[in-house]
């Protein structure tokens, strides 16, 4: 068996994977990444950067993506806690086109979410804290970065957390409309 199982994997490149996890009464090792095993299962990137942040119950972060020619392809997961991680397709193009792909990543399932470039990305804390961490294969261009209103109701995304508990920044709470949005 691969270090890398496949949960799902959605034409157009969207795939929820879970590593191989060996535990005993110590803890627990697993391989977060690894280029070749990835490869094998269809994710074929050059990382460049890993990001950490920390969030409490209720926060909502996103919807992010960054323009041409500084998108970024992402592969997420959940060190602590539980997220509901959200990837919409923004590339005109493709089949999925406004399609809102959905997954629970916690510091219990181990799994992660790579998210191609072209979409944008976002992710709601579902319990008291979560940290969460990620890969890009590509820089922060802060002159490119672009969003998509969290609450848009043509894209009906259910978050998970009542509103009048949701913790967003003033930035994400400006954020146009996916019909309003930069597309790829």
């Amino acid at each position: 068996m691969g270090k890398f199982k496949v949960i799902s994997k959605i034409d157009n490149g969207v795939i929820l994977i879970e590593p191989a996890v060996f535990g005993d009464s110590r803890g627990y090792f697993m391989e977060t990444y690894n280029r070749a095993d990835l490869a094998e299962i269809g994710i074929n990137c050059d990382f460049i950067q890993d990001n950490e942040s920390m969030s409490g119950f209720g926060v909502v972060r996103g919807l992010h993506y960054q323009a041409m020619p500084y998108t970024q392809a992402k592969l997420v997961r959940v060190i602590s806690g539980k997220v509901l991680d959200v990837a919409v397709d923004m590339r005109k193009n493709s089949s999925n086109f406004g399609k809102v792909f959905y997954a629970e990543l916690s510091g219990e399932n181990h799994r992660q979410f790579y998210i191609p470039r072209g979409f944008a990305h976002g992710f709601a804390v579902l319990s008291e804290t979560a940290r969460f961490a990620y890969k890009c294969d590509n820089i922060y261009h802060p002159a490119s970065e672009r969003g998509v209103a969290f609450n848009d109701p043509e894209l009906a995304i259910d978050w998970q957390i009542p509103m009048e508990k949701m913790i967003l920044s003033p930035k994400d709470l400006k954020h146009p409309y996916f019909k309003d949005a930069e597309v790829f």
